[in-house]
């Protein structure tokens, strides 16, 4: 077992190393690189106004960068925008306030001053799911094709592994595009809660299996701590479940590519954790 793992890490990584240069890869890439990332503040506010929301961007952002078009009668989801301009380097406010601040500040001239943040400003955005128009490049992740019975193995390995699982079906799912999530509760005995989307049988083996590799490997670790680490440990882990049990992972490849940063030796780095919480889930599937 432990050989073929190696060499079943070894073959993903090469795979996505090619991923990478792929074509669909690098449109992928393209697309997801005009998103921005959001503060906390934002993420509140959207997931506040329109909790399904996925990928947000202002109403020309979706026309110029997506060729696509805001839905008529949809409703703005409204953000603080940063302002961006020349400030005072003692009172860091803009030139137009500065003159109104109690500051004293004259020993550069405003076109002198360097640009800051000086406050924030009411945005409009709109979610994906309102707007139309050309479709947005997507990864094939997902592990397709496999053995019957799968997924309700590893439903029913969840007890063995510690785990609660839930299947939940697609019209009640609230986790927008994520295909499963694993919840660490507190206090830290609990058991963690998986929940995955229902979808073909195949999807929900693999889906688990990456789940399953997140509640074994990183139960007790921040969620904003090293993301992309975890990520990749868990779809290797998840790889090597699929390999075993003769799952279509090819899937597997493009995710460890969207989440590698050009670091394929941190899989060879983790190979005794990916291995070990393999055959865990493998042995516990296999009973």
């Amino acid at each position: 077992m432990h050989g073929a793992v190696t060499d079943w890490v070894e073959e993903l990584i090469t795979a996505a190393q090619e991923a990478c240069r792929s074509e669909p890869f690098q449109a992928w890439l393209a697309a997801q690189s005009q998103f921005h990332d959001y503060s906390y503040r934002n993420t509140l506010l959207i997931k506040r106004q329109c909790p399904e929301a996925t990928k947000v961007a202002g109403y020309r952002t979706w026309q110029t960068e997506f060729d696509r078009h805001v839905t008529e009668g949809e409703s703005a989801i409204w953000i603080w925008a940063p302002i961006i301009t020349t400030r005072c380097p003692e009172c860091h406010n803009s030139p137009s306030y500065h003159d109104d601040a109690d500051c004293d500040y004259d020993e550069t001239p405003p076109e002198a001053w360097d640009e800051g943040l000086v406050g924030f400003t009411p945005t409009a955005v709109f979610d994906l799911s309102q707007t139309e128009g050309e479709p947005l490049p997507e990864l094939e992740t997902a592990a397709t094709g496999g053995p019957d019975g799968l997924a309700t193995a590893l439903v029913e390995a969840a007890d063995e592994l510690g785990v609660h699982v839930e299947r939940v079906p697609a019209d009640a799912w609230t986790h927008g595009d994520a295909a499963g999530v694993c919840t660490r509760l507190r206090p830290a005995d609990a058991r963690p809660v998986i929940e995955v989307k229902e979808r073909e049988p195949a999807a929900v083996a693999g889906t688990l299996a990456h789940e399953y590799a997140h509640a074994l490997l990183h139960s007790g670790t921040p969620t904003d701590s090293m993301r992309a680490t975890r990520e990749l440990e868990a779809e290797a882990t998840a790889y090597v479940v699929g390999r075993h049990f003769g799952l279509d992972v090819s899937g597997s490849a493009q995710y460890v590519a969207a989440w590698s940063d050009d670091e394929p030796d941190e899989l060879r780095e983790r190979l005794s954790r990916i291995s070990r919480t393999a055959e865990q889930i493998i042995a516990a599937t296999s009973g």
